[in-house]
């Protein structure tokens, strides 16, 4: 499109064809080493678990002993082009009134299966509407336990994904969610409660 050679100058070749100059001097930013190997395991993640956001994919991340924030997953993300199967209404509205609960994975090793346990809701698009779906997943082993789908954002079928998992697997030493009134609510808290594992809550914007 621009010939260097030509006897034009590029500045004169440009304004020809209606273009800004400065476009022709653009070189890609490179991606480094160690943003390729994430790439890879984002990858990896989101062909197992194609309904994981970056937040739960940070998680991930993070439990393999990589620093990264929700952030620059999010932007590695966009640059490949993938994102989650389920796009995303608002599922984690707070409730004002419910009590929030410290998050406890920072800097924690998790080294086996049922020390963590995690859970997140997306929506499913149908024909006439969508679905939810709630997701109990292993944050070690990276399996899901158990889940239930549900038309409505009512607390019981988070529950109902809960005791299946504990039914099939055990209790997990702790559980982490986020701030979504469906987890904050007093009917899950006591399911949790009652078996003495330990409740850890994501903070806003994690």
């Amino acid at each position: 499109m621009i010939d260097k050679t030509h006897q034009l100058s590029v500045r004169q070749q440009s304004q020809l064809i209606q273009i800004n100059r400065s476009t022709l001097y653009y070189k890609p930013k490179e991606i480094s080493s160690t943003d390729l190997s994430l790439m890879r395991l984002i990858d990896e993640i989101h062909l197992d678990y194609p309904f994981m956001g970056s937040r739960m994919i940070r998680g991930m991340l993070q439990r393999q002993g990589h620093q990264i924030g929700r952030r620059k997953v999010r932007r590695l993300m966009r640059l490949m082009g993938i994102h989650a199967l389920y796009p995303k209404p608002n599922t984690s509205k707070p409730n004002l009134a419910h009590r929030i609960f410290p998050y406890l994975l920072k800097n924690m090793v998790i080294d086996h299966s049922n020390q963590v346990w995690c859970t997140d809701i997306t929506y499913i698009p149908m024909a006439k509407g969508f679905v939810y779906l709630c997701a109990i997943i292993d944050w070690h082993s990276r399996k899901v336990l158990a889940h239930r789908v549900s038309i409505s954002m009512e607390t019981d079928f988070c529950i109902d994904a809960l005791q299946e998992a504990i039914v099939k697997y055990g209790c997990p030493e702790v559980f982490n969610t986020d701030q979504g009134s469906q987890f904050t609510s007093e009917a899950f808290l006591n399911e949790l409660k009652l078996r003495n594992i330990r409740i850890s809550m994501d903070g806003k914007g994690r």
